[in-house]
């Protein structure tokens, strides 16, 4: 089913889930397609073939869809039920904020802990989790069996570290380090380019103040 789904598909599903939760706790008990449209600024088409990827459960006439099943539907397509653990390497601002983050367990992402190798921050506590030093991931990663790895690390040494995660099993990097990583096809690697982000958001701005 998966190679059926375009990024764009995978990138919209969640914004449809958070929608749908703010209608459900507001006492939404059904809802169309072309209301999820309208409210998201999406097209009607667009978000029918969304939908139709992720549930089989069919609206009724004048009616919609049952709001409840139509969540429960998204969030087994994401596999938000099934707890995934984490580990983050870099716990600087950026990942001291990730480990403080509670949303991700929303998504099914636990965070068990933290690496660095700064030695003022080995052995702290963030929000529960221990900060451990690097020489010991290899050996936590294939004892608590850690497939994820959520990158965020300076741009000099971020590659190293893909390496090191490679060679100690991990499968899959979310990575918020300013390059792109050279690794093996056995692991999934998502970038996360912040400069990127904001280099398109400066420019749709720019371009609203020539629109004025």
């Amino acid at each position: 089913m998966l190679d059926t789904v375009s990024v764009k598909q995978l990138q919209r599903l969640p914004v449809y889930l958070k929608y749908l939760i703010s209608m459900r706790e507001a006492g939404v008990i059904t809802i169309t397609g072309p209301l999820i449209a309208r409210a998201l600024k999406f097209s009607e088409e667009q978000v029918k073939k969304d939908l139709q990827v992720v549930t089989t459960t069919k609206g009724k006439p004048n009616q919609g869809r049952d709001i409840h099943l139509l969540i429960q539907d998204i969030e087994t397509f994401l596999g938000y039920h099934n707890s995934r653990d984490a580990i983050l390497i870099g716990v600087g601002h950026l990942g001291e904020a990730f480990m403080n983050y509670h949303g991700f367990e929303d998504f099914g992402l636990n965070i068990l802990a933290g690496f660095d190798i700064d030695e003022s921050k080995i052995n702290r506590e963030i929000n529960g989790k221990q900060i451990f030093p690097m020489s010991k991931l290899e050996n936590l990663v294939q004892r608590l069996h850690v497939r994820i790895a959520i990158l965020t690390t300076p741009a000099a040494v971020s590659q190293e570290v893909a390496k090191s995660l490679e060679k100690a099993g991990i499968q899959a990097i979310w990575n918020f380090s300013p390059i792109n990583l050279d690794v093996s096809e056995n692991v999934v690697v998502e970038n996360v380019n912040l400069a990127s982000s904001l280099a398109v958001l400066s420019h749709k701005l720019q371009k609203k103040f020539e629109e004025e």
